[in-house]
């Protein structure tokens, strides 16, 4: 069996320009990726060739960009991610972020609709916007997907573009949250997979409140949380864990964690 890290699936694609920092990026993260981790990238073929693109990622671990960036490069595209405004902030990292036009992530609720009119218009511009609406890495004590922000509805209406769950499983053994423990060495199997793009029309015409936006946000979470119960071969709870340090979720805020 062919393993779906060496499938071809960019033969048939131009590759998307991303620039020098694309580039520069690629050239350290992916070797890197290949040394930590023996990485299974699988449904890249669903990811589309051109145009516009919402993925939304279950989040394990710190490290899980590194893979879910390898990923999205290896269909032949450029992911844009929406992450913490303060990686900006670092030195080399905020160069990196501005210079490949990742999209930061203000908190709180006066400063979340920026980040969400950002990601808007990247996908208006035919970009592939990578976002973890769980807003921190789970907490969820069996790293199932918890509780999101309503952030995701609000870009899956708006965006025109089809809204695509993934998942990864394994980055938490090179880096585990909880314990603060990087282990690179050892190379652990790390699987992402990207599933089939969601069918929201049956939310389409009605008033968009805060009910609507949460009943899509548990659509979208929930058919991320059944494609990772596929990846662990595992049954998925059939709640989501509530992070007790979280603001009420009809604040409707883009993302607001307890760090």
């Amino acid at each position: 069996m062919t393993s779906p890290d060496a499938e071809r699936t960019g033969a048939v694609r131009r590759r998307e320009k991303g620039g020098f920092w694309v580039s520069f990026a690629a050239s350290v993260f992916h070797p890197f990726s290949r040394m930590a981790g023996r990485r299974s990238l699988e449904g890249r073929e669903r990811i589309p060739a051109t145009g516009g693109a919402l993925l939304v990622f279950n989040h394990i671990s710190e490290i899980d960009p590194v893979y879910d960036a390898a990923l999205v490069h290896s269909s032949r595209r450029v992911p844009r991610f929406m992450a913490k405004h303060s990686l900006w902030k670092v030195p080399v990292v905020g160069t990196l972020m501005r210079s490949t036009g990742q999209i930061p992530v203000y908190r709180g609720s006066g400063e979340a609709q920026r980040s969400l009119d950002a990601a808007l218009a990247a996908l208006h511009e035919g970009k592939i916007v990578v976002i973890y609406p769980e807003g921190t890495v789970t907490r969820d004590p069996q790293l199932w997907p918890m509780h999101s922000r309503t952030g995701v509805a609000r870009l899956a209406l708006e965006g025109g573009v089809p809204v695509i769950p993934a998942v990864n499983w394994g980055t938490q053994h090179i880096f585990d949250y909880t314990k603060r423990r990087f282990r690179p060495i050892g190379r652990k199997p790390v699987r992402v997979r990207v599933g089939e793009p969601l069918d929201l029309a049956a939310f389409e015409g009605r008033t968009r409140d805060t009910a609507l936006l949460r009943e899509v946000t548990e659509t979208v979470m929930g058919s991320v949380r059944d494609l990772l119960a596929e990846v662990r071969q595992e049954k998925a709870p059939a709640t989501f864990f509530l992070h007790r340090g979280r603001v009420r979720p009809e604040n409707g805020d883009l993302d607001r964690p307890e760090s």
